[in-house]
């Protein structure tokens, strides 16, 4: 039997079809590319705006078009937050959620031709992590590991916490037992992920310094970064445990959403301005070479033109290293979606423009600020005679060099900067 899967969505999505596809694998699937034929094509949705369902219901009446004959199975995020409306997509022969992905094999064993099957489960408050592990990628020099589900958090704007439950903290055993088979099949670098990363161990005595250490125990691992980060949970006794991992990037990409009090207030984020620049202050002393990026949102609810000018004033003074600028999308189900002066969506996108261009230029000024520097890269593709890859801050750096450093680090002086990336020559 061939199984294929086709992930929307986050990193979270992207290391947990790994870990389907495992189980499949081990249940003696052939998993094949989603262009090719199977027996089963296995959808793992995100529901995070109204335009990721839509493409979730494209996706799926799309393959069952195509593959009328195959089973098309239907799970994540949004059955999960939407089980009556993915019950409604009848071109899915099975419907399940998050919560049951590790099931997927029995499903798909119990299924019977013809029949449709419904499982979905909301989260319930005090479940345990679970799913399978992912001890390998099809990408040879960065693993990504999923540390921790689910988010407490209810921003006025987010459909996630109904869409992943609370707050999960996978098991620090299970965190080295990955790490050291991703260190066996030849990593040099982990990602962890989480949907509320900086939260992990909230609901048990650990932290997120205590797992990027766990995750940097495998000789082979040369380097551990972080996902998305909230700003209220770097604490002071973090950044010190942080900076004694040599192994840990300081890249940091922490939420900010707004730059404007009001309008952060309107959100239901845990922090105001003074905190987060605080916070940014605190991280550029501890760390060398550190970079912060964001999220930042435009056109929020209630937003005016004075808030929206004070965010954007925020954005140069913090002078981020990159910043991806989104208008606001209203999403059903959230309490965002019945909030009064809703924005147009011409307005929201020219505001969204304004930002880009004004991060675009402090993006270019920070990639100027590297040349002349030796950095270390860890190369991860080749093509057209270049090596690409990442420093451990995520410079993204283009080196002339032979294929074989692929998955090396390599020394890089740099010398000039070309788009979005800096150029370089081995050392």
């Amino acid at each position: 039997m061939k199984a294929a899967i086709i992930t929307l969505g986050c990193k979270v999505n992207q290391y947990e079809s790994e870990a389907v596809s495992g189980s499949l694998a081990r249940a003696g699937y052939e998993i094949v590319d989603p262009d090719g034929e199977a027996d089963v094509y296995i959808i793992n949705s995100c529901t995070v705006t109204a335009e990721s369902d839509r493409k979730t219901r494209q996706t799926v009446r799309r393959i069952k078009r195509l593959h009328p004959d195959s089973v098309v199975l239907l799970t994540g995020c949004m059955p999960q937050a939407f089980p009556d409306d993915a019950k409604n997509l009848v071109q899915a022969d099975i419907v399940t959620g998050n919560k049951f992905n590790y099931k997927i094999p029995e499903l798909l064993e119990n299924h019977i031709s013809g029949q449709r099957e419904f499982a979905v489960e909301e989260h319930k408050r005090g479940e345990k992590f679970n799913g399978d592990t992912v001890d390998s990628y099809r990408e040879r020099t960065r693993a990504t590991l999923k540390i921790e589900d689910g988010c407490d958090r209810f921003c006025a704007y987010c459909i996630i916490p109904y869409a992943r439950g609370r707050v999960r903290s996978k098991p620090m055993a299970e965190i080295k037992k990955e790490a050291f088979a991703f260190a066996e099949n030849g990593y040099k670098e982990i990602v962890l992920v989480g949907i509320n990363l900086s939260a992990y161990g909230k609901d048990c005595s650990a932290n997120i310094a205590q797992a990027v250490r766990t995750a940097a125990e495998p000789d082979g691992i040369k380097r551990v970064r972080l996902g998305s980060l909230e700003p209220d949970h770097i604490t002071d006794e973090i950044i010190a445990e942080l900076k004694q991992i040599p192994e840990f990037c300081p890249q940091f990409h922490i939420s900010l959403q707004s730059g404007c009090d009001a309008t952060l207030k309107r959100m239901n984020r845990h922090y105001s301005t003074a905190d987060y620049r605080n916070l940014c202050q605190k991280l550029r002393a501890a760390f060398d070479d550190c970079t912060i990026t964001t999220d930042l949102m435009t056109g929020f609810p209630g937003e005016t033109r004075e808030d929206f000018e004070t965010s954007l004033a925020f954005v140069k003074e913090i002078g981020f290293e990159k910043v991806h600028v989104f208008p606001y999308s209203k999403r059903d189900g959230t309490p965002a979606a019945k909030m009064p002066e809703q924005i147009e969506k011409a307005e929201k996108e020219r505001r969204a423009k304004v930002v880009i261009e004004e991060a675009e230029k402090i993006r270019r000024n920070f990639l100027e600020t590297q040349i002349g520097k030796t950095l270390s890269v860890l190369a991860e593709e080749y093509s057209k005679g270049f090596c690409r890859g990442y420093t451990s801050n995520y410079t993204p750096v283009r080196v002339d060099c032979p294929p074989g450093k692929c998955g090396e680090l390599i020394n890089v002086i740099i010398t000039g900067v070309d788009g979005d990336f800096c150029v370089g020559k081995t050392e």
